[in-house]
């Protein structure tokens, strides 16, 4: 379902220009989820989250990484969540533009990868030897996690309980509330109201 949504663009504030595509399907063993993208027409301005149809509560999910079944395990990241491989030194909070994404183990390990290959061609630019030399070890150490031949633990952190991690050996735990407090909620969406128009 899209709906054209009655507020200007958070970002370049173009009036009728926000887009809310709303769809709502069954993730295996998840459950039902609804993921909601944000578009604005004049920008490009473009955020996506997954919110579950059942309530949640602050919560964390771990998988220790010792094999390839762990390695292709399905992961659901919202918009929320705080990503943390303590082994590696490797943390992403939400920040303001951030968005959910699903995914795999490897895919996030590809994501961690693809942030230390910018920081490592800054590092370049700048002949910056010992980040580079960092960088280069923290990619060789994240290949030896893909291949089972280095141990870590992937943590997703998320203060309303949003993201999820698919496999059997991982672990949900709750999260007190002032853990949740102390971690980044993500972006702060507007209160849109949602017009009557919509389309198929």
């Amino acid at each position: 379902m899209e709906s054209v949504v009655e507020q200007s663009c958070p970002v370049c504030g173009a009036e009728d220009a926000l887009r809310m595509l709303a769809h709502t399907s069954e993730i295996p063993y998840f459950g039902e989820h609804t993921q909601i993208t944000m578009s604005c027409s004049s920008c490009g301005w473009r955020v996506t989250d997954f919110i579950p149809a059942e309530g949640k509560k602050p919560g964390s999910w771990s998988l220790k990484i010792q094999n390839s079944e762990h390695v292709s395990a399905r992961v659901v990241r919202s918009s929320s969540c705080t990503v943390r491989i303590s082994e590696l030194g490797l943390e992403v909070s939400p920040g303001a533009s951030s968005t959910g994404y699903i995914s795999n183990v490897e895919g996030v390990l590809e994501r961690f990868c693809a942030a230390i290959g910018t920081i490592r061609r800054q590092a370049d630019r700048d002949s910056d030897d010992e980040t580079l030399l960092k960088c280069d070890e923290l990619l060789e150490r994240i290949e030896q996690v893909k291949c089972a031949q280095e141990v870590v633990t992937l943590e997703l952190l998320d203060p309303v309980g949003h993201s999820q991690i698919l496999h059997e050996d991982a672990v949900s735990t709750k999260i007190s509330d002032d853990v949740a407090k102390a971690l980044d909620p993500g972006p702060v969406y507007p209160v849109f109201d949602i017009g009557s128009e919509e389309t198929n």
